[in-house]
């Protein structure tokens, strides 16, 4: 029988060029899937924080010892919570850092990803990543467009998709399908910051963003 799709997965597709298979916000995209991870981890019962203990690398994650998930990737992600309560910030590297390629696996084996081999200038051969079975990724956008578009109200899933792809700034990529605006922002900057883990994911990708912005103007101005 077929795994559930995980938030994680349904992210990544969202988060995907078709035609490309580049990955929006791929510098930080280690926060962004460890976030959907947790989040899903939190939904579950799996995980827990208390509001009042709160450390320098925000909010600490317990885990629920007797509340283990079934899904594999979920239950690594367990595991890593199990060893000790730490910040969100930390267990969103600690979790995320590898993520990606296990996820890309996941969609490759559903089928709605498949991979290809080329040759580049006839000598160089790589593997691309590119969109196979498109259907399960339009249900998943005209979800998202009808909240942030059309105003409707969102189902828990949709809730914790928009709020991450909001707190990893990649939601102006999905552009074509759900048109830029201000009140696309405000709607999905209300989700974000509704979730813990989509407003640590957030803090963390603002964090970098800085960090790499301040190389950047040292590096030419030096």
């Amino acid at each position: 029988m077929p795994r559930e799709m995980l938030i994680v997965e349904d992210l990544t597709l969202l988060m995907m060029d078709d035609e490309s298979g580049a990955i929006a916000g791929a510098g930080t995209l280690f926060y962004t899937l460890g976030g959907a991870v947790l989040v899903e981890l939190g939904l579950g019962g799996h995980i827990r924080v208390d509001e009042s203990d709160r450390g320098l690398n925000g909010l600490k994650v317990h885990a629920v010892a007797d509340n283990p998930p079934a899904d594999p990737m979920l239950r690594a992600a367990h595991e890593k919570a199990s060893e000790r309560p730490r910040g969100v910030q930390t267990l969103l590297i600690e979790v995320g850092s590898g993520l990606r390629g296990p996820v890309l696996d996941r969609l490759v084996e559903r089928g709605l990803l498949r991979r290809a081999s080329r040759k580049t200038f006839g000598l160089f051969r790589s593997t691309a990543t590119r969109a196979a079975d498109t259907r399960h990724k339009e249900a998943l956008m005209q979800q998202v467009r009808a909240v942030l578009v059309d105003g409707a109200d969102p189902d828990t899933r949709t809730t914790a998709l928009i709020g991450l792809l909001s707190a990893s700034g990649t939601l102006p990529s999905l552009h074509r399908s759900v048109p830029w605006s201000g009140e696309v922002y405000k709607r999905a900057k209300k989700l974000e910051q509704g979730s813990w883990v989509a407003e640590a994911v957030n803090a963390a990708v603002m964090r970098t963003t800085a960090a790499v912005s301040a190389g950047t103007v040292s590096a030419v101005t030096n």
